[in-house]
């Protein structure tokens, strides 16, 4: 019984292949400043490698100012957002004191109405008659003629 899985049956093993050597190029050392010997003015000798004088570093360029074109459209950006802020606590705000105002007058109505009440409805019980007076006249009608 075979048991290696299915998909293995039909692989092909494929070895690795040498690459080609490239011919070895020498490398070239670092030039070596001679030695030199000083002789120092009390007869000592120094030998030593020359050094090189170090290199002043160069000037770091001068940066271009600034376009006062850009800062404008930036503070003019700045000063969007602030107004926009702004704006949007403004429309807040009146809408706050729309609504107590609305309030206000209601409130008002109410009281004003409530005194207005009271009062047509002391002054008629008051006289004790209990309601509305209407006079009636006696009138005559004659040929449709009101003759009061």
């Amino acid at each position: 019984m075979n048991h290696e899985p299915a998909h293995w049956e039909n692989t092909e093993t494929q070895l690795p292949v040498p690459l080609p050597t490239a011919p070895l190029v020498p490398v070239q050392q670092p030039h070596l400043p001679d030695v030199q010997t000083i002789q120092l003015p009390d007869g000592r000798l120094i030998t030593g490698y020359a050094i090189a004088p170090a290199k002043a570093p160069e000037p770091v360029p001068e940066r271009p100012a600034i376009n006062p074109l850009a800062v404008n459209i930036a503070l003019g950006g700045l000063g969007f957002a602030a107004a926009c802020g702004g704006l949007m606590l403004l429309t807040t705000f009146i809408a706050a004191v729309a609504a107590l105002i609305e309030q206000l007058i209601t409130l008002a109505t109410v009281i004003f109405g409530g005194f207005i009440a009271t009062q047509v409805l002391r002054t008629n019980h008051g006289r004790g008659q209990g309601g509305t007076v209407v006079n009636i006249r006696r009138a005559v009608f004659k040929r449709n003629n009101f003759r009061g």
